[in-house]
């Protein structure tokens, strides 16, 4: 990580809900996240570990400034953060070009930025000809290419990754982690999400542990993913007994 310690993005007790309907047609109220604090430093890389619904893919909206704080605040000492999921912000009915075109605008770079770059980011994502079909008929794996290629080829100040890594051919997977390594060296700032824990104890300088929107660690990557697999095993040998004592399969 580099040398510098001056801080990109500051997290103060956020807190963040949603509702869903029932099938009664009433509404549940979900804590998403309850009050959650930490900073991410110039040039780290930071991990987000935990069970699925533990609250990661919204925090990671939460930074990326699509959702807004419901208590809390998020302060950013940066320009631009951007997020690359599973197609967010691409509009289905236009073609992979135009929504390239779009995602570096919305990243701040200008049109004529964008288009220097354009086959630049066509040959990372391996789309190839299909760059100009409407992404409406691209398979997840194809927007998330091309996503991961537009955030890795245009700079950012900050780069929030949700398990883009995991997707695509081998050949993909292993161009990605190249250059997420090369980023990472270069000083990019990181917020990754990823259930490879081996990839993020590799990547990471800290990770942070969620558990039904909180954080219960935080800290060296070694440390905090073995507290968190003995977690895992624990709570897994909690459920068997249980299992066992009620007469279910053991």
């Amino acid at each position: 990580m580099s040398a510098a310690v001056e801080k990109v993005l500051e997290v103060s007790h956020v807190g963040f809900s949603y509702h869903t309907r029932t099938n009664f047609g009433r509404h549940h109220r979900i804590e998403a996240l309850t009050d959650v604090s930490f900073d991410l430093l110039h040039g780290e890389t930071l991990g987000l570990i935990g069970r699925n619904g533990c609250g990661k893919s919204t925090l990671l909206k939460l930074l990326s400034g699509i959702y807004r704080p419901e208590r809390g605040t998020i302060t950013r000492h940066c320009a631009s953060v951007s997020l690359l999921s599973l197609a967010i912000g691409f509009d289905p009915q236009l073609s992979g070009s135009q929504n390239l075109i779009l995602s570096c605008m919305f990243l701040g770079h200008s049109r004529q930025a964008a288009m220097a770059h354009h086959d630049e980011i066509v040959e990372f994502s391996g789309l190839g000809q299909f760059i100009n079909e409407p992404v409406k008929s691209y398979s997840s794996g194809m927007k998330a290419r091309l996503g991961f290629a537009v955030g890795l080829t245009m700079k950012v100040d900050v780069l929030l990754i949700d398990e883009v890594l995991g997707v695509g051919d081998e050949s993909f997977r292993r161009k990605a982690v190249r250059a997420m390594k090369d980023r990472i060296e270069s000083d990019q700032s990181v917020v990754l999400v990823s259930h490879s824990l081996d990839r993020m104890k590799g990547l990471c300088d800290r990770i942070i542990w969620l558990e039904d929107g909180e954080i219960v660690q935080v800290g060296d990557p070694e440390a905090v993913t073995t507290a968190y697999l003995e977690a895992m095993e624990d709570s897994e040998s909690v459920g068997n007994r249980a299992a066992q004592a009620s007469g279910g399969p053991g």
